[in-house]
């Protein structure tokens, strides 16, 4: 009970130089390409699911939105194997840090902003100053547009950030918990063991969901500026 709670989420070394390069490397093993006529069964769940996924996220697309179908189904594999592989014993997840979170969303960001100001400029500029508002409220709206603007990315990056943090933390307590009870009182420690259990299953649903409202939220933006 004594060991730093934060200690997992501190960068992992190897001889003194950061290996998280090839941590974030290491999902893309989990896709192979295809390069047989009939798939096995893995590969084919795989693309039945990114189908799956794909058809959903660009049903509200022009065809503008939908050439970035490829970015936003990497997106979420990213993420959401990442994260899966976070609650491994032992592992390291790279979306408990915040940084990495805001260099996937601020990029993706300012690329449909950038995007509807380049094919939609006037509509745009339109969400700045709604139809029809009083003159003495549009300096202030046009401000408080501008800053909720802004702050889209960094909302991205920190609820990715927070759920998967609380989520680790609540179960490395209650880890500790339950052993420390091992020795104090067994049935104590049984009905912490099950509460873990039902935990871990839940933040296996919350590692999917993450990612895909991550995403789903990128496509949204992407939608409102195509």
């Amino acid at each position: 009970m004594n060991e730093n709670l934060f200690a997992s989420f501190m960068t992992p070394t190897m001889m003194g130089l950061p290996i998280v390069i090839l941590i974030i490397m290491f999902p893309t093993i989990l896709f192979p390409s295809p390069k047989r006529l009939i798939n096995n069964r893995t590969i084919t769940i795989q693309q039945w699911l990114i189908k799956l996924i794909l058809k959903q996220m660009m049903l509200i697309h022009s065809i503008k939105g939908r050439s970035w179908a490829l970015m936003l189904t990497t997106l979420i594999l990213f993420i959401g194997t990442t994260n899966l592989l976070g609650l491994l014993p032992h592992s390291f997840t790279p979306t408990t840090q915040l940084s990495m979170n805001l260099g996937m969303a601020i990029p993706l960001w300012a690329g449909t902003v950038l995007m509807g100001f380049r094919h939609k400029m006037k509509a745009s500029l339109a969400h700045f100053l709604p139809q029809g508002t009083p003159t003495p409220l549009i300096p202030m709206l046009i401000i408080i547009e501008t800053i909720s603007l802004f702050i889209q990315p960094m909302a991205l990056a920190v609820r990715l950030t927070a759920n998967i943090t609380a989520g680790h933390l609540l179960m490395h307590l209650i880890g500790g918990a339950t052993s420390a009870l091992f020795s104090i009182s067994t049935p104590a420690a049984l009905t912490t063991f099950i509460i873990l259990i039902l935990l871990t299953m839940l933040e296996f649903a919350v590692a999917l969901i993450q990612a895909y409202v991550f995403t789903l939220l990128v496509s949204l933006y992407l939608h409102d500026n195509t």
